[in-house]
């Protein structure tokens, strides 16, 4: 039994993580590859598929000793069916299966949640969350989402979906549209996807001399459709003012979204990851810690980065994994 492992899956938009840990929660190795979104509707557990072997071969673990795969994903899910019905950010299919392939192919019990479900589960055993009854998770990556305790309870919903606070309305006249098709939404304005289109409307309020005048001009050879989110936090760093003010923008916006987080669960802690956070802690969480308590009515929670980093839905899944074996095991 000591020889048992489990696999643990990152599902987002632009990158899919795969691991595998032993039953103690340790993991032993991993792979990571752009999510495989242009290979029809079996695309994906396909690719998780390759990867699971793929590291099984490298590290000569024998798939037999595979005892069960757990899964964060990308929304919506739907748990009856086991998989996400038409991803805001892979719209293009109307379902992607990914529990039944998984059991198939490997005969393991196969756990799946939402992947910021998967990372508050993460940040409560192995992170910042240890001893914390009431606690959020956010990330602020490709998309926007959370992981809610509320009294030591992780909020689910019907459909696995309580959580999807990215698509909260947070501009009542809609100027942008998110990926989901819905104006207004907090994901449109400022996730790691769509900072560019947000920043093309900021640039479009704004006179054309202030943008030629710029770092981010220099940057993108003056082509405002070549601006990346990745360029505005450089430019920004870099002392550049046009880029600095729209990240007070994106900040004040944020600080919105976190008081409506607030507002709703009541957390003790909050915790932030995701690539667009991780990579510019300052420039995201020091406006919001600052503007918060102008938009918020419960008594504001500690905010802070997670420790987990990177590996935080890794970490999640691979307890919800283990914990499905050990429920089938009954």
């Amino acid at each position: 039994m000591s020889n048992k492992y489990a696999a643990a899956v990152d599902l987002g938009a632009t990158n899919l993580r795969v691991a595998l840990g032993s039953r103690d929660g340790k993991f032993t190795a991993r792979k990571s590859e752009s999510t495989d979104t242009v290979s029809g509707e079996l695309g994906i557990s396909r690719q998780i598929t390759r990867m699971i072997k793929s590291i099984q071969k490298e590290k000569h673990l024998p798939g037999r000793d595979l005892c069960s795969i757990g899964i964060g994903s990308i929304g919506p899910l739907n748990p009856s069916k086991g998989g996400i019905d038409r991803p805001a950010n892979m719209s293009q299919y109307a379902f992607i299966p990914l529990v039944e392939p998984l059991r198939s192919e490997f005969a393991v019990p196969v756990e799946l949640l939402n992947d910021c479900s998967a990372a508050v589960i993460g940040e409560k055993e192995a992170g910042a969350g240890i001893g914390e009854e009431n606690l959020v998770y956010i990330t602020i990556s490709s998309g926007i989402g959370a992981g809610v305790y509320v009294d030591n309870h992780l909020l689910s919903g019907k459909d696995g979906n309580a959580h999807e606070i990215g698509h909260m309305v947070i501009d009542s006249e809609g100027k942008l549209i998110c990926g989901c098709g819905r104006p207004g939404h907090w994901e449109a304005y400022c996730s790691g996807r769509n900072i560019p289109h947000h920043a093309r409307l900021f640039l479009r309020n704004r006179a054309i001399e202030a943008f030629k005048k710029s770092l981010l001009y220099e940057q993108t050879s003056g082509e405002a459709d070549s601006i990346s989110a990745k360029t505005v936090y450089e430019c920004a760093a870099r002392g550049d003012e046009l880029c600095i003010q729209f990240l007070k923008e994106v900040g004040r916006l944020n600080a919105i979204g976190f008081a409506n987080v607030v507002n709703l669960y009541d957390p003790s802690l909050v915790t932030v990851g995701g690539s667009v956070a991780l990579n510019n802690t300052a420039a995201t969480l020091e406006p919001v810690i600052a503007q918060i308590k102008d938009y918020v009515f419960n008594r504001p929670p500690k905010i802070q980065v997670t420790p987990l980093g990177e590996d935080i839905v890794l970490c999640g899944a691979l307890a919800a994994a283990l914990r499905s074996e050990n429920l089938s095991a009954l």
